[in-house]
């Protein structure tokens, strides 16, 4: 949303538990990922979606440039939680011009930060009517904004767009989707604590919220409950090579957690489902790093009542398997979404 898109740029997702970085070129009629791969942050470098130690990210950063052979500079990256507000509101009929000089005065009515503390974008949507505008309003916190390009300039970086979490999953679900105007769906990106959820008809962006939950709440309650280090619960997690443990009292833990997860997305579809805009979801897709927690999926599926599936960002993206792991992207592309929608930037 924010930002200048003259040139190419490299999508650089900076996480709770990683850092992401996707490259992609033209390739025939289509695209392929020339450059992909993430590299692990320190525990707390990241929580909530703010950046607590800017050095152990840009450090992240500049060895993933480095090990990948990484040349363009300019980055777009993305921010989301508390401090972004995004907004549709209706304005009367006007011309781009008049919107421009008085949207600071609309968006006021409508963000509960002191207007001169953020950043501020919008976008006009369809008309709903001859005299009115639907116009899709973003406003981050000026220190949110801050917080992350400080690091990324401290690697050496230029940030050229400053991105919202759930547009770029927009733009990585439809780009490999090509959905019917009519299918309304809800895109959730689930990460290592916050949960983006996004839902989109048409386009267009319908609702979104972030919510602080994800996959270190499942590490948090192996921790307590079964008395495990953190490196213990994350193995439990992803039942790989874990310690001997209970597997029935692994798998009803598991259960707690995604129990109030689904609570969060039911409490987030119905609100959205109630308001003048709302309408039935048709379909969910899933993305982020906790998808592949054992059954989640299924899980949400069953008690949702509707299809649920993984999100593909390589469905119609192909990987050139002469530059990049495809092998290893494949295995990890839950995660690369909402990096793969930002390096999608470099073709608006």
């Amino acid at each position: 949303m924010f930002g200048l898109r003259e040139k190419s740029v490299v999508g650089l997702d900076i996480g709770s538990s990683t850092v992401k970085v996707c490259e992609l070129k033209k390739k025939g009629r289509g695209m392929a990922v020339v450059t992909g791969g993430f590299e692990p942050l320190p525990a707390d470098t990241v929580v909530d979606g703010a950046i607590m130690d800017a050095n152990s990210v840009a450090e992240a950063v500049n060895r993933l440039y480095q090990r990948l052979g990484i040349k363009n500079q300019r980055v777009a990256t993305a921010v989301s939680g508390h401090s972004v507000i995004c907004k549709k509101i209706t304005v009367p009929q006007m011309t781009e011009e008049d919107l421009a000089e008085s949207i600071h005065w609309e968006a006021e009515q409508h963000i509960p930060f002191d207007i001169s503390d953020v950043n501020l974008d919008y976008q006009v949507l369809k008309s709903s009517s001859a005299t009115a505008l639907d116009v899709l309003l973003v406003a981050v916190k000026r220190d949110k904004i801050w917080n992350h390009t400080q690091a990324l300039i401290q690697a050496g970086k230029s940030p050229a767009v400053v991105d919202f979490d759930a547009f770029a999953l927009q733009n990585a679900y439809e780009v490999n989707y090509e959905p019917a105007p009519s299918l309304c769906v809800g895109l959730l990106n689930i990460g290592a604590s916050v949960m983006n959820i996004n839902i989109v008809k048409n386009g267009e962006s319908l609702f979104t919220r972030d919510v602080s939950i994800g996959g270190n709440q499942y590490t948090d309650v192996f921790q307590k409950e079964m008395n495990l280090s953190f490196e213990e619960a994350e193995k439990v997690k992803r039942a790989k090579g874990t310690p001997p443990v209970d597997e029935k009292t692994r798998r009803t833990l598991i259960q707690s957690v995604s129990e109030v997860m689904l609570l969060e997305i039911h409490k987030t579809f119905d609100f959205f489902r109630a308001s003048p805009t709302g309408e039935p979801i048709q379909r969910v897709y899933v993305s982020g790093g906790t998808v592949r927690i054992e059954g989640l999926i299924e899980y949400l599926r069953e008690k949702l009542g509707i299809p649920v599936e993984e999100l593909d960002p390589f469905r119609k993206i192909s990987l050139d398997e002469s530059r990049v792991d495809a092998a290893k992207l494949r295995d990890i592309s839950p995660a690369m979404a909402v990096v793969v929608g930002l390096a999608l930037r470099s073709f608006d």
